[in-house]
C-alpha cells in the first residue's frame, strides 16, 4: 500500500514554480500577480488566505491581500474586483469563500474576469472544462490529477467513482477523469446502495464532508483512494471522509489527511496564476 504524499509533491512543484517564475521575469520582465480578497473575519478563511499569501511569495509572485470588513456592501466588493480586472499587473483574482450572507456569491464569481479566475469557478471556465477545452480548472481536482501523474496511476479504461457533486470538487473531478478516459460515476448522499456502487471503483475520490464515512466495506481490494475531506474527529483531530486506518488495509494507494490533497490545492492555484500570466503575454 502506497501513501500518496501530497505535501512532498506540493513542495517539489512549488520549487519548480519558483524557478519558472524567475525565468519568466528574466526573459519578459513580467511577474505573476495574485490578489486575494477577504471579506469579514471567518477564522478558517483567515488561515487559508495566509497560506495562499505565503505560497505566492515563496513562488516569487506579486501578492496582495485585500481585507474588507464584514459590513462591506456587494457594490463595494464588485468595485474592488473591477479595479483588479482592469489592472494588467494582476493575473489572478481570488475571492475567499464563504462570503457574508448579504452578498450574492454567484454575482461576485461572475464579476471576476474569466482569464483571471484562478479558482476556475466562473461559468465560462466551467463550460470550457465540460466541453473538453479546460483553461482554468478548480484547483483541488487539478491537484488530484497531478497526484495521479506523479504516482503513474493509469486512469484509462478504469472505473472511477466520485462521491460528492459540488461545483468545486465533485463535478469538475468527474470531468477530468472522463478526459483521462476513465468510466465515471458521480455518487452522493442520495445514491441508493451507495456502498455497492462505490465498491465497483478502481479509482475512488471522496468529497462528501462526513468524517470517516467511507470504511473498508466500501472499497474494492487494490483501489486508489483519494480523500478530499477535512473534518474533526471525536477527539478534535483532523481527519478525512475516509477511515484511513481501515481503508489502508485494502487500498493500493491512499491519501492521508492532513498532508494529502490539501497542499496540492494551493500549489495548483499558484500554477494557474503563473499560466494566466504567461497567457496574458501572448495578447
Amino acid at each position: 500500500m502506497v501513501v500518496i504524499d501530497g505535501k512532498a509533491l506540493a513542495a517539489k512543484m512549488q520549487g519548480r514554480l519558483a524557478e519558472k517564475t524567475a525565468s519568466l521575469q528574466a526573459e519578459t520582465g513580467q511577474i505573476p500577480g495574485l490578489v486575494v480578497i477577504l471579506v469579514g473575519e471567518n477564522p478558517a478563511s483567515q488561515v487559508y488566505v495566509r497560506n495562499k499569501e505565503r505560497s505566492a511569495l515563496a513562488a516569487g509572485f506579486h501578492s496582495q491581500v485585500v481585507r474588507l470588513p464584514e459590513s462591506t456592501s456587494e457594490a463595494e466588493l464588485l468595485d474592488v474586483i473591477a479595479q483588479y480586472n482592469a489592472d494588467n499587473n494582476w493575473h489572478g483574482i481570488l475571492v475567499q469563500l464563504p462570503l457574508p450572507a448579504h452578498i450574492d456569491e454567484e454575482k461576485v464569481l461572475l464579476a471576476i474576469a474569466p482569464e483571471k479566475d484562478v479558482d476556475g469557478f466562473h461559468p465560462m471556465n466551467m463550460g470550457k472544462l465540460w466541453s473538453g477545452h479546460a483553461v482554468m480548472v478548480p484547483s483541488t481536482p487539478a491537484g488530484i490529477m497531478e497526484m495521479f501523474r506523479e504516482y503513474q496511476i493509469d486512469l484509462a479504461g478504469k472505473t472511477a467513482v466520485v462521491i460528492g457533486r459540488s461545483n468545486i470538487v465533485g463535478k469538475p473531478m468527474a470531468q477530468l477523469l472522463l478526459d483521462a478516459n476513465a468510466t465515471v460515476t458521480i455518487a452522493h448522499s442520495r445514491t441508493k446502495n451507495l456502498a455497492e456502487v462505490v465498491k465497483q471503483a478502481d479509482i475512488l475520490v471522496v468529497a462528501i464532508g462526513r468524517a470517516k464515512f467511507v470504511t473498508k466495506e466500501f472499497v474494492k481490494e487494490g483501489a486508489v483512494v483519494i480523500d478530499v475531506g477535512m473534518n474533526r474527529d471525536e477527539n478534535g483531530k483532523l481527519c478525512g471522509d475516509v477511515d484511513f486506518a481501515q481503508v489502508s488495509e485494502v487500498a493500493s494507494h491512499i491519501t492521508p489527511v492532513p498532508g494529502g490533497v490539501g497542499p496540492m490545492t494551493i500549489t495548483m492555484l499558484m500554477e494557474q496564476t503563473y499560466q494566466a500570466c504567461k497567457r496574458s503575454l501572448k495578447k
